[in-house]
């Protein structure tokens, strides 16, 4: 007991309930539907995530419709180190009108008595390293982890009062709400600087006005000063690609920049691991634009036993093979593993251009058009001679400064999250545990 905290098992506070078996008929990638959780959902560490939604265009039972700030635990993990498994996540407001449904691999979390235990510390008991050894150790299965209601009923820990409950996830609250407004953030940001690249490289939108009148030497266009006008043609030629703006070219992404095939040193050798160079693999890509934190690191050993591997800041990553499409820009030295195909490019006051060259493709990939299911597991190679689109050397270097200063607060914004995420994560098993203790507060539930 650390002063007046009491022992408790979870199942004294909470029960669990299971979700529904939704049919497979009715699942979908892609809008209309209500918004079906699985855990793909969940953030390794805690926390809700939206990068990778599935759709359910199907008659739902009403008792599996989750509502806001509903908490939900993995039930099940597909990957092989349950990287998931037993993690909390709150429901985040929906949007749009849809609705978030309670499927089978996840468990919703209801307190028995709301004046025993807030729900937002529980969040974080369930985030602590203690928990996460009990859930493991008790999971069943082999390449699919399982855990149960009754498994995590029986983690046993020290339960503060109600006040210190809540102060403690008043703070560490406080630390995930800035992380989520510096992703907000980057969110809106990232929606301003892929809206111009849209309308001026893929539709094209100022050629097209040039050439339906719209758009008259010494005049201006929403966005686009008149002493823009010189550098924008006025016709559209066919090419591979189909219609391109006259005298941009269709390139190989060999003539982007060094193309570079990640590997993967041997994990025979234990010295080539440490926290030296960063190591970028697909769970370090997702929802992301700078490779600002890797999950793994190398040593100098590691590093230098594949020196012809290592990327520059600058670089651009693409994942090729599983998980494919990724885009990340590289902010210092860095190693990718074999999954990643990197441009290194030859002008870098051009990589923001190139960045959404390839994010796009990337789109095309992961959507299986355009030839996706022949792009899938791309080799070096074939990757090196895919055609993208090359605009005038002028307009890259135009919309690289212009966005310039947006990319740069996205990675000031991310450094941040990433300090941010790194104090809450030292802070949590301290202040779990009572060997930080926090003074209660006026803080209403």
């Amino acid at each position: 007991m650390v002063g007046e905290w009491i022992e408790k098992t979870l199942g004294d506070l909470i029960d669990i309930k299971h979700g529904y078996a939704f049919k497979g008929e009715f699942f979908r990638d892609e809008p209309p539907g209500d918004i079906l959780l699985t855990p793909g959902n969940f953030a390794i560490g805690g926390g809700f995530k939206a990068d990778t939604l599935k759709y359910y265009d199907g008659p739902v039972p009403d008792e599996f419709i989750l509502h806001e700030s509903d908490l939900i635990v993995t039930m099940t993990d597909l990957s092989k180190n349950s990287d998931t498994l037993g993690y909390p996540a709150f429901i985040p407001p929906s949007g749009e009108g849809r609705r978030f449904l309670h499927n089978q691999r996840l468990g919703k979390v209801v307190a028995k008595n709301r004046e025993d235990v807030d729900l937002r510390y529980l969040h974080y008991l369930l985030c602590s390293r203690e928990y996460r050894h009990e859930v493991i150790a008790g999971a069943t299965g082999t390449t699919v982890k399982h855990t149960s209601p009754e498994r995590i009923k029986k983690f046993r820990f020290l339960l503060p009062p109600l006040p210190e409950q809540r102060a403690i996830a008043h703070i560490l609250g406080t630390l995930d709400d800035k992380i989520e407004l510096n992703r907000q953030m980057n969110e809106t940001l990232e929606e301003i600087a892929r809206a111009i690249f849209k309308s001026w490289f893929v539709n094209f939108d100022p050629v097209r006005a040039k050439i339906e009148g719209r758009w008259r030497k010494g005049e201006s266009l929403p966005g686009l000063p008149a002493r823009l006008y010189d550098l924008f043609p006025d016709r559209l030629v066919d090419s591979e690609l189909g219609e391109i703006p006259e005298g941009w070219e269709v390139w190989r992404v060999s003539d982007v920049g060094k193309v570079v095939c990640g590997k993967t040193p041997s994990t025979k050798v234990p010295e080539y691991y440490g926290e030296d160079i960063s190591f970028v693999t697909i769970p370090d890509m997702h929802g992301k634009i700078f490779a600002t934190m890797t999950k793994k690191k190398l040593s100098r050993a590691g590093a230098s036993s594949q020196a012809n591997k290592t990327l520059p800041p600058g670089a651009i990553c693409v994942s090729c093979i599983a998980t494919s499409g990724l885009v990340v820009i590289t902010t210092e030295e860095s190693q990718t593993n074999q999954q990643i195909n990197s441009i290194v490019p030859y002008e870098l006051d051009q990589s923001y251009y190139w960045f959404w060259i390839f994010r796009n493709l990337g789109d095309e990939i992961r959507a299986g058009g355009s030839g996706g299911s022949v792009l899938n597991n791309l080799s070096t190679g074939r990757f090196s001679e895919l055609r993208v689109l090359a605009s005038t050397m002028e307009l890259r270097r135009l919309y690289h400064s212009r966005v310039a200063q947006i990319f740069d607060r996205i990675l000031i914004n991310s450094r941040e999250s990433n300090a941010l995420t790194d104090l809450r994560d030292t802070l949590l098993p301290k202040i779990i545990s009572g060997k930080i203790r926090i003074p209660t507060m006026n803080i209403s539930n």
